[in-house]
């Protein structure tokens, strides 16, 4: 009887898990995605309270990243174009942080339990990022575009201006900036109903 229960237990988590994972159905519009998900307002707004950044940029830096997928990865490489060996990068998950920059999170905000395909964990990450490149860089934290080419290209990386080297980057970084704005004018809109049914604990 109580392996019957622990397997049904087990049974529920994994659904849960597997529906969570799913991307929302309407990701252009941040009213949407968390009208469908308001445990990921929870978070953003946990992010917001904690690290003083605002919903639309960390969510439009993830849009960019993952498409709100909880497994993402960065494509394989191939020896002689037929043998996989491996991954072009150790990106993972939502916010597809590396491996090192996700351990230098942990051990500075002590969430060693976190993980990278957690919804909670990812914002969190990308909140402290967030705070990070305003302190050491002096960005603030509600330019998406100078933002986005720190998340991408490191702290040092944006210092030595690498991104001036990549014109798809800026086209990109241009793209996340666009979509910050078209976020946050949404986000105007409903935020009083987003908020009227909050339930964040």
């Amino acid at each position: 009887m109580y392996k019957l229960f622990l397997l049904a237990m087990v049974s529920v988590i994994l659904i849960q898990t597997s529906c969570g994972s799913n991307p929302p159905a309407k990701p252009e519009n941040i009213c949407e995605i968390f009208k469908e998900n308001d445990d990921w307002y929870d978070a953003a707004l946990a992010v917001k309270e904690k690290w003083g950044v605002p919903v639309q940029i960390p969510m439009a830096i993830m849009y960019q990243e993952s498409s709100f997928r909880s497994d993402a990865e960065p494509p394989l490489k191939y020896f002689l174009g037929f043998i996989p060996v491996g991954r072009t990068s150790t990106a993972y998950g939502y916010s597809q942080a590396k491996t090192m920059t996700w351990k230098d999170y942990e051990r500075e905000t002590g969430n060693t339990w976190s993980s990278r395909d957690d919804f909670d964990d990812a914002m969190d990450f990308m909140g402290w990022f967030i705070h990070k490149t305003n302190k050491i860089n002096k960005v603030s934290k509600w330019d998406a575009y100078h933002q986005y080419l720190n998340y991408h290209e490191g702290w040092g990386g944006y210092r030595k201006k690498t991104y001036n080297k990549k014109k798809w980057l800026i086209k990109t970084a241009k793209k996340v900036e666009r979509r910050a704005k078209r976020y946050g004018t949404q986000y105007k809109i409903c935020k009083d109903e987003l908020d009227s049914s909050w339930s964040f604990f």
